[in-house]
């Protein structure tokens, strides 16, 4: 099923419990268009609230995932307001109205990162930048092997922007995010799948289709479980484990009220009576 995005530069399906976002800039390798920091969190919004997607998924169109801002034709700049030109409209020219401009830009990380549904970027290729932060957004990552996440800011005496500093700090540890980031050292699919920047590496004739799977395998599973084992893992960050208990327990106790719980038991149940079966046959 796909779902009007009102752009071309990003598209939306819905698949097998899945939706799909796709960065569709191929030719400039799906770099950021200000067309896109509107409509990913419009359809990652959607996503969250269909009861028929069970796992959102973030893509690139072609061989690379994104390549960060558009430097070099500047599509990722927004448009001025009308009448900017002539000295109507005043222009953002302080460091305090950029900065949250960009910070506007950037809500899609928070969606994705936020959303209670799994979120999994797959990379066909290289991302840069900001487009490597979108990726650390999600909770999962797989990745081509011809895959590499490169930071790209400090080329350009940049700092970072769209949390990549805070996501990679939190996967991989202050100094060695901080080493990564000055060097700004590229990092190739083998060396990110050691550090746990990405979960899965498969070969490229084989990516979109692992990617897809692996999506649907998340889907298909149960959700209200699903989205409390992530509430757990992400509160685990933050809380103690004498804070954290109470609220885990809760959630447990809610799940298994649940029908996917009680069709898993009897799963179990009738899985366990056929190995009795067969070990008696056996004797």
């Amino acid at each position: 099923m796909q779902i009007e995005t009102g752009t071309e530069t990003v598209t939306a399906e819905r698949t097998d419990g899945v939706g799909i976002i796709t960065l569709n800039r191929p030719e400039r390798r799906n770099a950021l268009h200000s067309e896109m920091f509107d409509a990913v969190p419009r359809a990652l919004e959607r996503f969250v609230g269909d009861p028929e997607v069970g796992c959102i998924m973030i893509t690139g169109a072609g061989t690379a995932f994104c390549s960060g801002g558009d430097v070099g034709s500047g599509a990722s700049r927004r448009p001025d307001p009308p009448g900017a030109d002539d000295g109507s409209v005043s222009r953002a020219k302080t460091v305090e109205d950029h900065g949250s401009m960009l910070a506007h830009d950037a809500r899609m990380v928070e969606l994705l990162h936020g959303s209670p549904k799994v979120t999994l970027a797959a990379l066909p290729g290289a991302a840069v930048g900001a487009g490597m932060s979108i990726a650390l957004a999600a909770d999962l990552r797989i990745a081509a092997e011809s895959a590499k996440l490169i930071p790209g800011w400090s080329r350009l005496a940049f700092s970072g922007d769209f949390g990549g500093t805070w996501f990679l700090t939190r996967l991989v540890g202050p100094a060695k995010a901080l080493e990564i980031l000055v060097d700004d050292r590229i990092i190739d699919a083998d060396e990110a799948l050691s550090l746990g920047l990405f979960n899965r590496v498969v070969p490229e004739d084989e990516f979109r289709a692992a990617a897809m799977a692996w999506a649907v395998s998340i889907a298909r599973g149960p959700r209200v479980a699903t989205r409390f084992i992530k509430a757990n893992v992400q509160q685990a960050e933050r809380l103690t484990l004498s804070q954290s208990l109470p609220v885990e327990s809760e959630r447990m106790a809610r799940s298994a009220l649940t029908d996917d719980h009680r069709q898993a038991v009897a799963r179990w149940f009738k899985m366990a009576e056929a190995k009795r079966s067969g070990s008696r046959l056996q004797g």
